[in-house]
């Protein structure tokens, strides 16, 4: 058995330097020279990390979990997310978040998030006037950003959510900069040497984040109504196997990954959804044709499980997933993986975007085809948009419901078209694979029969 795969003989760090620069270019170059499993050295100290991208390999990395390959969680981030972030924790604390967190996502809690994402996305819309130009992906980070903050905090008004609303967008907006990867990848540079420093500044913006969430859970926590339903609501209220609630410390850092690993994410991919389906008017005509099939005012679940719908939901994310690689695992003693034989401390990385674009199982993987999903059924492993395993995204239903509904939204209720004819391509913005202009379109009004068969609102959906 060979020890690892081959890959990239540059020097480490100009490696993780390319990386950083255009990590889509360094991934897609290794892929094609050396295959479906490569060696990448990012960084003179850093271990191997082999990127995966074969889908029998996948299985193997999922299905060895805590057995052969360990979950080290997301440390990079652990200086903004915290120690309690369910993205950090590792073992018997990430399966008790787990357990604490994820009944907000699912059931009957998705129903009740439907006819809040229906009336922002409207509200968002409402505001434009016939033949404005405008940014998607400025809309749907408006919406993206009020469904998120309106379903954690059961609040849309307000200076506290205002302020933390300005701070969130503004640390996302600063990490989209390589600058400020670098500071995650490379922890010298993480000096607080005041706010006009690049890490000072973020250590500036989470101190004021930190304050007006720790003010939210002290008055919830005076003023608890356990009718509320909102996830901070349900937090507070959940109690793990021994009948502990989580601490302040634990909800803080809970509700930041909620809001941070939310808002941006859901945001590109509502603006991707936008741009397919005006880019192939095809996709667009046959998905009201779909909707007219369930009559007047449907509800939001029967709507979620339109067939081409979903098949349209899952192809957005197939071309242009939510999050570029999986959880990393790391090899805890001597495995033989592939034809390999591993030594501990190595890096499996999962490639969701290599994974995605393989033209075995995606034929003209560049091209956006919802029917694919209609004629076959991919395994676990062939499509993991979300991750997968134990540290599959909590949210992932949430995501699909949310996109779905606003795509359906939009396409039932307004005309848009998009500003040009020139294909929008992706491109890695921080953690998320964004269209490269925002995708430019203008807003042409009403359409002339608003709604399903007619109706006059989608805001009567839920």
């Amino acid at each position: 058995m060979m020890k690892l795969p081959d890959g990239p003989k540059t020097h480490p760090l100009l490696q993780l330097l390319l990386w950083m620069i255009d990590t889509l270019g360094y991934m897609e170059g290794a892929d094609q020279r050396y295959g479906d499993i490569f060696t990448a050295r990012l960084g003179s100290k850093s271990k191997p990390i082999i990127y995966v991208s074969n889908p029998e390999a996948i299985q193997q990395i999922l299905n060895g979990e805590s057995k052969q390959f360990d979950n080290p969680g997301n440390q990079l981030f652990k200086p903004i997310l915290g120690e309690n972030s369910l993205i950090v924790l590792t073992g018997d604390s990430h399966r008790r978040h787990r357990q604490l967190i994820m009944p907000s996502f699912h059931g009957s809690r998705l129903k009740a998030y439907g006819e809040l994402i229906c009336n922002i996305t409207e509200q968002v819309f409402s505001q434009l006037t016939p033949g404005e130009a405008f940014s998607a992906r400025s809309a749907t980070e408006n919406i993206s950003g009020q469904v998120i903050l309106n379903s954690v905090f059961g609040i849309s008004k307000g200076e506290r959510l205002q302020k933390l609303d300005q701070l969130i967008s503004s640390v996302l907006e600063f990490a989209k900069y390589p600058l400020a990867s670098s500071l995650f990848f490379l922890p010298f540079l993480r000096k607080d040497l005041g706010r006009w420093s690049p890490w000072g500044y973020v250590c500036y913006l989470i101190r004021q984040i930190d304050e007006l969430l720790y003010a939210e859970i002290q008055e919830r926590r005076q003023q608890y109504d356990p009718e509320r339903t909102d996830i901070l609501n349900l937090l507070m209220s959940a109690r793990d196997e021994a009948g502990e609630p989580m601490t302040d410390e634990e909800l803080r850092d809970e509700l930041i990954t909620l809001v941070f690993g939310g808002k941006d994410g859901l945001a590109s991919a509502m603006a991707w959804s936008l741009y397919w389906v005006h880019h192939l008017p095809d996709v667009a005509e046959k998905l009201l044709q779909e909707l007219d099939s369930l009559g007047p005012s449907p509800d939001p679940l029967s709507i979620v499980r339109l067939p081409y719908l979903s098949a349209v939901c899952k192809e957005i994310l197939r071309i242009s997933p939510v999050e570029i690689q999986a959880q990393p695992r790391v090899v805890v003693s001597p495995a033989e993986f592939m034809g390999y034989e591993l030594p501990p401390g190595t890096v499996l990385m999962p490639s969701i975007y290599l994974l995605h674009r393989r033209e075995d199982l995606y034929p003209e993987p560049q091209q956006f085809k919802p029917e694919r999903f209609l004629e076959k059924q991919f395994s676990y492993y062939e499509y993991l948009p979300f991750g997968g395993g134990s540290r599959r995204c909590i949210g992932a239903a949430f995501a699909e419901f949310a996109i779905k509904l606003v795509l359906v939204t939009t396409l039932s209720r307004y005309q848009l078209r998009l500003a040009g004819n020139r294909p929008v391509r992706p491109v890695l913005s921080g953690l998320n694979l964004v269209p490269s202009d925002g995708v430019k379109m203008v807003f042409l009004g009403l359409r002339a029969n608003v709604g399903f068969k007619g109706e006059p609102s989608l805001s009567e959906c839920a």
